[in-house]
């Protein structure tokens, strides 16, 4: 069985909206888009490109799917464009329709909860969140998610969309597993299911 392993960025009050660009998430009028790249780092780069190291598959949902396309396929300025562009990338969605534009995409039609939980059954390597908020929402609300990496910054935003919003998402219980603290003062902590 695969494991599903969100990793987010979050303020301290548990925003996770367009935490890179002003452009990625404007939903509700939220103008603190890029809040996150101010904490960007060395030590936050290492972690984060140890973790596409593991090369697992991605899950998206359909906005973040989309932004990350506009973004990263056909830049040279990183080591992430390559990684991106050749793993395997699931897309839960409504309204996609196939063939998706990125490569090594698959759409994933239907209750998005109901197929990523057929989807964690099958044998291959394991899933990877990033963003996705909604998508997070309707995993958790099925017990889903074995991991949650979070990269916490010392910034309260008051407003935004958060990753755990009172939506009635099933109870769970983690157990911290590592930390690492940036040089930001942000920190990147690990959460397994306990």
């Amino acid at each position: 069985m695969r494991t599903i392993t969100v990793t987010n960025n979050v303020t301290l009050d548990g925003v996770m909206q367009a935490p890179g660009g002003a452009e990625e998430d404007r939903r509700d009028d939220f103008k603190y888009g890029g809040w996150a790249v101010p904490y960007n780092d060395a030590v936050k780069g290492r972690v984060m490109a140890e973790g596409m190291a593991k090369r697992g598959a991605l899950l998206f949902g359909r906005r973040t799917y989309e932004h990350f396309f506009k973004v990263w396929p056909g830049r040279t300025d990183n080591p992430f464009t390559e990684v991106l562009d050749n793993t395997q990338k699931y897309v839960a969605s409504r309204t996609l329709q196939e063939p998706l534009p990125w490569k090594n995409s698959t759409l994933l039609c239907g209750d998005a909860a109901e197929t990523v939980a057929t989807l964690k059954q099958e044998p291959g390597v394991d899933l990877v969140v990033l963003g996705s908020g909604e998508l997070i929402r309707s995993l958790m609300r099925r017990n889903l998610i074995d991991r949650f990496i979070l990269i916490i910054h010392p910034l309260v935003l008051g407003t935004g969309r958060r990753l755990f919003a009172d939506d009635g998402s099933a109870f769970a219980k983690f157990r911290l597993t590592d930390s690492v603290p940036t040089t930001t003062g942000a920190i990147i902590a690990t959460y397994d299911l306990a």
